[in-house]
């Protein structure tokens, strides 16, 4: 990030649309379950909202910096802060319940990227766990705050088709005039089990 969004984010103008506006509005209606991995949650004021919603939160962000920071700052609560890449995750396979992203997929630097981070989420979710995440839509001030910096916006008319392809399921997006929400599930693994029953049955006959 630039020097001013870096200053923007510890904002206390930021603080509030993040607790008042932005996380509500995203996880609405959507219950995240005990283990909760938060992708690149940069100085932590969406990080600050979550704690007390699951059991435990990881985090994920590739600033070092912003990384070490955060893990200071969190220290002795239930949040494990990670400096780490998330279209390479080091997490083992369907160990979350809930995975969130909080107006961060933009900083990827390619929609490739942006489908293998998808690809990682899917990987490293239970069966049955979700994914939700909220993005900015593209405006004049957008444009202003990322001068100099990576700006990849992603269209939320294109990101069901996207999602589903890697196998998310009941993708859901609602738009507002200044970004979008989005949940998808990882499929719970029904189809897999008929699917791999199906086949002993024709093997057998």
């Amino acid at each position: 990030m630039n020097r001013f969004h870096r200053w923007y984010c510890r904002s206390g103008h930021w603080k509030h649309k993040v607790q008042d506006g932005i996380v509500p509005w995203t996880l609405a209606g959507v219950e995240l379950g005990d283990r909760v991995l938060e992708i690149g949650p940069g100085p932590g004021m969406t990080t600050d909202v979550l704690i007390g919603r699951a059991k435990s939160i990881d985090c994920i962000e590739v600033d070092p910096v912003l990384a070490k920071d955060l893990k200071a700052r969190l220290a002795n609560t239930n949040v494990t802060v990670r400096c780490g890449d998330a279209t390479a995750m080091p997490y083992k396979d369907g160990v979350f319940s809930g995975v969130v992203a909080f107006t961060m997929l933009h900083h990827i630097s390619s929609a490739e990227l942006q489908d293998q981070l998808f690809a990682e989420v899917y990987r490293v979710l239970r069966p049955g766990g979700v994914f939700v995440g909220v993005d900015s839509r593209p405006s004049l001030w957008m444009k202003i705050v990322h001068v100099f910096d990576t700006m990849v916006p992603i269209d939320p008319d294109g990101l069901a088709d996207r999602l589903c392809s890697l196998g998310f399921e009941k993708v859901e997006i609602e738009k507002d005039a200044e970004r979008f929400r989005f949940s998808a599930r990882r499929t719970d693994g029904f189809e897999d089990r008929i699917a791999a029953r199906t086949m002993q049955m024709i093997h057998r006959k």
